[in-house]
């Protein structure tokens, strides 16, 4: 009865040695960069599996996906271990964290925190594994590991990229609205530093076409002093756009006083959000990259 049982034991544990495996080999191995002020990609091919990918848009943090070429290889959830590399003899594997594959595509999507991880296991030169046992929806155990074979150098490029990026990204500042006191039309510290941000987008972003400047007030008062502080207050906005090294004739500037409230104007905390300026950026269909 023990022999069988120890014959079970060594069946299985023969079985989990032999899972499928898909990694670069140090000969194989190669790290893309892509750089620009807008993202940083750092990219591995996986052998016959697909494509990994290190993103780092500007104004946000880096995450990390892995795109199968076949979309069915991977369902359900995965273990993801910072395994030795072949160079690493001896060295123990630690559990990173676990994930989840977007269900029906195959790809895992690894937040920030746990990218990061990835990224200094790499430096460190370990190799990130993704460990599951749904491969092509069967029991077969799976193993998908990046390598840092010439990872160094490439996270040395990958550094310097970062440290050029912009500090916020188009989703970022595409809408915008800056808030005002009532009656007032004087631009505040925090709206200032709002709009410089979005000059500094605009001025390294040659596919936004047009910048909309559009001021509303509340309801309070003459209808047509509202329109004149929308008025005052859309200008200003614009004029500040300008000596931050906006171009003028991108801007298209309109005021509209009390008419386009986004709330009903029946609280003095709604009122505080209509008085307003929106600034919306327009751009070209195609992506900077």
């Amino acid at each position: 009865m023990r022999f069988w049982l120890l014959f079970i034991v060594l069946c299985f544990s023969f079985q989990k040695a032999g899972a499928v495996t898909f990694r670069a080999s140090i000969d194989e191995s190669r790290w893309e960069m892509e750089s620009s002020q807008f993202v940083c990609r750092l990219q591995q091919e996986v052998p016959s599996y697909g494509v990994a990918v290190f993103e780092h848009q500007a104004g946000e943090s880096v995450h990390f996906t892995l795109t199968p070429t076949q979309k069915q290889q991977v369902e359900g959830q995965a273990k993801l271990v910072a395994e030795a590399s072949p160079w690493q003899p001896g060295a123990d594997p630690h559990l990173l964290g676990v994930v989840r594959a977007v269900p029906g595509s195959g790809v895992i999507e690894v937040p920030a925190e746990l990218a990061k991880n990835m990224l200094a296991a790499l430096y460190q030169g370990m190799t990130p594994t993704f460990n599951t046992d749904q491969w092509y929806g069967t029991p077969e155990l799976l193993k998908v590991g990046i390598s840092a074979a010439n990872f160094q150098s490439a996270y040395t490029d990958y550094l310097n990229c970062i440290s050029g990026l912009l500090p916020v990204n188009y989703r970022q500042v595409a809408r915008t609205a800056v808030l005002f006191p009532s009656g007032q039309t004087a631009l505040s510290d925090a709206t200032r530093e709002r709009l410089a941000l979005i000059a500094t987008y605009v001025k390294a972003d040659n596919s936004v076409q047009t910048i909309y400047v559009d001021g509303h007030s509340d309801n309070l008062g003459r209808r047509l002093l509202n329109r004149d502080l929308s008025k005052k207050r859309a200008e200003d906005v614009t004029r500040y756009l300008i000596q931050q090294g906006v171009p003028e004739d991108r801007i298209v500037t309109r005021y509209h006083g009390e008419r386009y409230p986004v709330v009903p104007n029946t609280s003095a905390e709604n009122r505080a959000r209509n008085r307003r300026v929106t600034i919306r950026l327009e751009r070209e269909e195609a992506p900077v990259r």
